[in-house]
């Protein structure tokens, strides 16, 4: 039986990532596109949100890193039986927050930040875990708001 992990297009999407990381955004930013397009919107969610969580960071327009963003968590949402996808909230929530924060929009980021708070009990103590609540706070911080329990 074959899981999300071992689909051809996790290994597709992890090679755009490799891209990205290595410094080619357009070529990053065209894969993902074009495995967009591939899985359509009636696509697997769980690799629609995958997909939309890692293309957002490589978009050089923060309108699209948003709609990106959005796209994972609207994907994420639909999701169904696959409890990994509960420890994507908290990191979903915190890219619309950031996002939202340098374009200004104050108020929808501090929704998503909340909402990213009200996750992060899902996540372990370790070092990704401690990223996003590390995350979280410095967005608080820089929009002026306590979001520590």
């Amino acid at each position: 039986m074959t899981g999300p992990y071992d689909d051809p297009v996790m290994a597709e999407i992890g090679t755009a990532v490799e891209l990205g990381h290595g410094g080619d955004r357009a070529g990053a930013r065209s894969r993902f596109d074009r495995i967009r397009e591939d899985l359509g919107d009636d696509g697997d969610p769980f690799l629609r949100c995958v997909l939309a969580h890692y293309a957002a960071d490589v978009q050089d327009d923060p309108h699209a890193e948003l709609r990106w963003d959005a796209e994972a968590l609207a994907a994420a949402t639909e999701v169904t039986g696959n409890e990994a996808v509960a420890g994507f909230y908290p990191s979903l929530h915190l890219n619309l927050a950031d996002v939202h924060r340098r374009l200004g929009h104050d108020d929808e980021a501090l929704l998503h930040l909340r909402r990213a708070r009200e996750h992060v009990g899902v996540l372990t103590d370790d070092g990704y875990g401690r990223m996003i609540r590390n995350g979280i706070e410095r967005c608080g911080e820089r929009l002026g708001a306590d979001v520590r329990d």
